[in-house]
């Protein structure tokens, strides 16, 4: 009896993705911060501070045409997509982990309110095609100048 819980435990343990193992290809990420909770509409840049976890070391592309970060303004339909540098050496196969600081396009007031709230979702794939978690952001005021 002793056994089977022992590798009930293991098994419940290595099916959490909860946490990217060494090795893990799956990578996975964690909302950190905004760098402001309000922006002057076409004027102030927007940041989302990022961790990030991949168990084999293969997020980023070296081609500028790769556009692997994710993001979506919940007033919108579509994802804009961002380029990512490669954050170790190619074909290193190593666990990496770290802070990605996300400048996003300058936003604006799509309404004719002079103000409006918006929140953004955030993923990122890496060369493999592995996508990782979806994050939401906190809100954020959005003001016509």
């Amino acid at each position: 009896m002793k056994k089977l819980v022992y590798i009930s435990i293991l098994l419940l343990f290595a099916c959490s993705d909860e946490i990217t193992q060494i090795g893990d290809p799956k990578p996975q990420i964690t909302f950190v911060s905004l760098s402001k909770q309000e922006v002057i509409s076409f004027k102030e840049e927007l940041e989302i501070a990022i961790n990030y976890v991949d168990g084999d070391g293969d997020l980023g592309s070296p081609d500028a045409d790769s556009l692997d970060i994710y993001v979506k303004d919940s007033r919108l339909k579509d994802f804009d997509r961002y380029h990512l540098k490669p954050l170790a050496p190619l074909n290193s196969n190593v666990r990496i982990q770290g802070q990605l600081n996300i400048k996003l396009k300058t936003l604006f007031v799509l309404s004719s309110l002079p103000n409006e709230r918006t929140n953004f979702e955030v993923y990122i794939k890496d060369r493999a095609g592995n996508k990782s978690n979806i994050i939401t952001t906190p809100f954020v005021n959005i003001i016509k100048p």
